[in-house]
């Protein structure tokens, strides 16, 4: 196990808030790709700056939600407070851990906006990988210092040498610049630190000036109201300090300001630089907007907000309804409270038919989607339905664009002028024996290449324009499935492309069931109705009568099954006597059947609602 130097001593007390001058606070952010080892840097900086206990320490520390440390991802960026020694000066460390899944991106991009500089870390045994690349044009774009690492040295597979001269030609560095540490046993953390604070420019801001603080992101305590963790750009923010937030225009008293180091931990002030937490006493979970500026309230307050951040853009809708009608309020107020502390969810009412009243939610990505679910159900205690997950589609009629979310909104066939659906640019990293199975799938997909390029002789890089319909579902699994693991994907909004797209809809008995309608391309319409009526006929249960399950585009039947009718034995009690007698007791049954037929409701479990739901993701793929 690699030792710390003898220089620090972890019994050593230090007052980790005793920095002062703003030229030796260092704030800065881990990014990377997924499952190269932020989390766990994250950790060895905590046991280095003795921030945490040997008695409290525990691995993915940062971590706090059991679903990140059951899943063994980051969902939320977490912010802590530091205090390091170097060249005989005690410099406080603003550290932010982010995630890395593609879903998250929009986590990573406020964290920036919280940073002077990111450390880009990249694994010595997988190299750089398609997520590795969006973050570092996020943080590059975002004009941060980029400090160049390589994780993992002490795996057997590593190759820390190649690693750091690719990584060397993306940052345009020298590959003697590049930081080689292993996070598991700690070693080359301590000169990382060091390389932090000489190649990371300190924050600029004047406490002389009126307030202005950035809220990069929120969450809600039942006992004490709206929490921000704020970025003091100018000014001062004290405590019990009379506050005003710009964009919604709420003034309210500063309960607490502090930091966290790494628990909650109260300071009397923030000066410009600094990195905190804000107890506001609001109760709205609406007044406290991710991007918004908190100054003084009054004539001491400023006058221009700082620049927020771009909205977040949902890739994937679908609908939440709970599984008992009378949780609908409870539904809207965790879906409030759930926005703070993820402000990328964008949710709207809608009304269906067959599961009642509920939202229409906009996602980042089926993680995202996954993870907002169990979030729902885990902290609030619900029940939920998900309805398909679709995308968003335009829709031009009359020369006028409208913007359909719910593929039970779609139009019919002739109605209007053209439909376009959302692009994506997807970047696939991937080793070069496996492009073959790569150019396949993409093709299949509707992908059209944009361009490929070799990073190494063994590693190629290649764009594809895809339709994000055809990718939010089994995409990566299949580029996975083909590349034996070793493939990775990214992928960016690409505008709007015309395409010929239809609505499908099931029928039972006659009757539309809008939770089950979808839009798919014309060519992989039957395919989607068949296997939907095919996988119905399974799930409802028998009625009385038969039961038509059908798949139509508008008018047209493209696929039919039936559920055939209960029988009952009228016969039973006649043991003799005429024929025309049994002939009567058939007749008044068939009549009956066919009232039942005319006047019948079919009733859909909710376990079949939710089994079809499944199933329609593999249906589509």
């Amino acid at each position: 196990m690699y030792q710390w130097p003898s220089g620090t001593n972890p019994a050593r007390p230090y007052d980790r808030f005793a920095v002062t001058d703003i030229d030796r606070i260092r704030n800065f952010c881990i990014i990377a790709h997924i499952d190269h080892g932020k989390s766990t840097l994250a950790d060895r900086v905590l046991e280095l700056t003795h921030a945490v206990s040997d008695r409290d320490m525990r691995a993915q520390y940062l971590d706090k939600m059991d679903l990140e440390r059951e899943r063994g991802i980051t969902i939320k960026a977490q912010a802590v407070r530091l205090a390091h020694t170097a060249h005989g000066h005690t410099h406080e460390l603003n550290l932010i851990d982010t995630p890395g899944h593609v879903d998250f991106t929009y986590e990573v991009s406020r964290s920036l906006e919280a940073c002077e500089g990111a450390i880009l870390l990249v694994d010595a045994a997988q190299g750089i990988e398609a997520q590795t690349l969006a973050n570092y044009h996020l943080a590059r774009d975002a004009g941060l210092v980029i400090v160049p690492v390589v994780n993992k040295i002490d795996l057997p597979a590593a190759d820390p040498e190649s690693v750091a001269r690719d990584l060397a030609e993306l940052v345009g560095c020298a590959p003697d610049e590049v930081v080689r540490v292993s996070a598991k046993t700690g070693e080359g953390v301590p000169e990382l630190l060091d390389v932090v604070i000489e190649r990371v420019p300190p924050p600029q801001g004047d406490p002389s000036d009126p307030l202005r603080a950035l809220i990069f992101d929120s969450m809600f305590d039942p006992y004490r109201g709206v929490i921000v963790y704020v970025r003091v750009a100018d000014g001062t923010l004290a405590s019990r300090a009379r506050i005003r937030l710009m964009a919604t225009k709420v003034e309210t008293e500063a309960e607490e300001a502090g930091v966290m180091a790494p628990e909650a931990t109260p300071v009397g002030k923030l000066e410009p630089g600094e990195v905190g937490y804000l107890v506001t006493g609001l109760k709205d979970v609406h007044h406290a907007k991710v991007g918004d500026t908190v100054t003084l309230a009054g004539k001491a307050g400023a006058k221009m907000p700082l620049p927020g951040y771009r909205e977040p853009k949902p890739m994937v809708w679908s609908g939440l309804f709970p599984s008992e009608g009378g949780d609908y309020s409870e539904l809207r107020e965790a879906l409030d409270k759930l926005k703070l502390s993820d402000s990328s969810l964008v949710y709207e009412p809608e009304t269906s038919r067959a599961l009642g009243f509920g939202f229409r939610c906009g996602f980042l990505g089926l993680l995202h989607m996954d993870i907002v679910r169990e979030r729902l159900e885990r902290e609030f205690g619900l029940e939920l339905i998900a309805t398909a997950p679709n995308v968003e589609f335009h829709v031009l009629r009359n020369h006028e664009i409208s913007v359909v979310h719910n593929p039970s909104e779609m139009p019919q066939p002739g109605t209007y002028d053209q439909v376009k659906e959302p692009m994506v640019l997807a970047t696939i990293i991937a080793p070069t024996e496996y492009l073959g199975q790569v150019m396949d799938l993409c093709q299949s997909r509707r992908g059209e290449q944009a361009d490929m390029k070799y990073l190494t002789p063994e590693r190629a890089e290649v764009h594809y324009v895809l339709p994000l319909a055809e990718i939010i579902f089994d995409f990566f699994d299949q580029l996975k499935s083909r590349t034996r693991g070793y493939a990775s994907l990214d992928y960016e909004p690409f505008g709007y492309e015309p395409a010929d797209l239809v609505r499908v809809d099931v029928l039972l008995h006659g009757e539309p069931v809008d939770s089950f309608s979808s839009v798919v391309h014309r060519e992989k319409a039957y395919q989607y109705g068949k296997a939907m009526v095919e996988r119905l006929r399974g799930l409802i249960p028998r009625q009385m009568f038969d039961v038509a399950i059908q798949a139509t585009i508008g008018s047209r039947v493209i696929a039919r099954e039936t559920v055939k009718a209960k029988r009952k034995d009228v016969l039973a009690k006649c043991y003799g006597g005429d024929i025309t007698r049994k002939r009567k007791l058939l007749e008044e049954q068939k009549k009956g059947k066919a009232r039942m037929r005319r006047i019948g409701r079919v009733d859909v479990p909710q376990e079949a609602f939710i089994a079809a739901l499944r199933v329609d993701q593999k249906a589509k793929s």
